[in-house]
């Protein structure tokens, strides 16, 4: 599913009288917020639905596939999601 297909799938359970761009309107404000709180809080918890968190690589040795090189990988962070048992137990 992609996003356009969940604004479709948003719009579809607001029912009646509601538009594609109140549904667009609806993920995008999710999605920002989402964004926002793993910014400043570092992790955002959606009870029965999983946690989103920032985690932290720290900086490596890798090699370059085609000539076998040595090159240092610099530290990152990236956004992880753990998906809750409820969701684990629905699939």
């Amino acid at each position: 599913m992609n996003k356009s297909e969940l604004i479709e799938a948003v719009n579809a359970n607001l029912g009646e009288g509601s538009t594609k761009k109140d549904a667009e309107a609806a993920v995008s404000a999710v999605l920002d917020a989402i964004a926002t709180g793993v910014k400043k809080d570092r992790k955002v918890q959606v009870i029965g639905f999983g946690t989103f968190d920032v985690r932290e690589r720290p900086a490596r040795v890798g090699r370059n596939p085609k000539t076998g090189e040595k090159l240092q990988i610099k530290a990152s962070k990236n956004v992880g999601f753990k998906a809750s048992s409820n969701l684990k137990a629905s699939l």
